[in-house]
């Protein structure tokens, strides 16, 4: 019976032995958690060059059918500058758009032909994005770890943060990442409200490259989930979302003129 205790005890002993160490396994040291938030920055910019793409905005609202927009981007993250152009499809929509520079961020509607200030947190178009869902984000200098845990997404091996923000500027108070460990990539995100409930669910299974660029990953596509905006369908919750598509050129890395960042040039591309 003594016998039978000790053997008890020892392998009871090896189990939480086996288990600390797999727990200590999930979870990254304050410094390589802190290395590769950094990480996750850098693949969101690109501070080297300038960046520019076609994207296509598709928002679904259940029960009411899909709206689409075509839109050209042009990004310079080294000045925090970028100019949105709306090209379509609706001829209502065509000539819409939007400039950055000196921290300020217009929004041009030809129809009005006046630019009047908008914010990062504003919705773009009224879809289920955000303004800042287009640029380059900054999570170790905007928020603190909470926590970062390594996890499984799916076949993708990833590291979940929790966050908190450390300034008042930013468009949620807290958020989680899967960000893949091996290369920085976010790809899946949740936004919450102060009281803990949870707002969008930004999903980005897929990056893309240029054959010459192939430092520079971009999303394929993004699905952004409002998750507070919805329609129940054959007692099925469907929540409204938008997909944002993004197709690369052969000239999406270099260098733009300067006058493309400007109202000018806005108003110039609207006519």
């Amino acid at each position: 019976m003594k016998k039978t205790g000790i053997a008890f005890v020892s392998i009871l002993s090896g189990l939480l032995l086996a288990a600390n160490a797999a727990f200590a396994d999930t979870k990254l040291s304050a410094a390589d958690a802190a290395a590769l938030l950094k990480k996750t920055d850098e693949t969101t910019a690109f501070t080297k060059t300038d960046f520019s793409a076609k994207y296509s905005i598709v928002q679904d609202k259940p029960g009411q059918g899909k709206s689409v927009l075509d839109a050209v981007m042009y990004r310079r993250d080294r000045a925090s500058s970028y100019t949105i152009l709306i090209t379509g499809p609706a001829k209502k929509d065509k000539g819409k758009g939007y400039v950055q520079f000196d921290n300020n961020i217009w929004y041009y509607d030809p129809a009005d032909k006046q630019f009047v200030f908008t914010s990062a947190q504003d919705k773009f178009q009224g879809s289920n994005a955000n303004n800042s869902d287009f640029t380059p984000q900054h999570y170790s200098r905007d928020y603190t770890i909470a926590k970062a845990t390594r996890v499984t997404l799916g076949k993708l091996s990833c590291v979940l943060f929790e966050l908190n923000a450390a300034v008042e500027d930013v468009s949620y108070p807290t958020i989680k990442l899967w960000v893949t460990e091996d290369d920085g990539l976010i790809r899946k995100r949740e936004d919450y409200s102060l009281s803990g409930q949870l707002l969008r669910t930004t999903l980005i299974p897929k990056y893309q490259s240029l054959q010459k660029y192939k430092e520079y990953s971009v999303p394929e596509s993004m699905t952004i989930i409002d998750n507070l905006r919805g329609k129940k369908i054959n007692n099925k919750m469907q929540y409204e979302q938008t997909v944002i598509t993004i197709t690369l050129t052969k000239d999406s890395f270099e260098k733009q003129s300067d006058a493309v960042y400007t109202k000018k040039y806005v108003e110039m591309m609207s006519k």
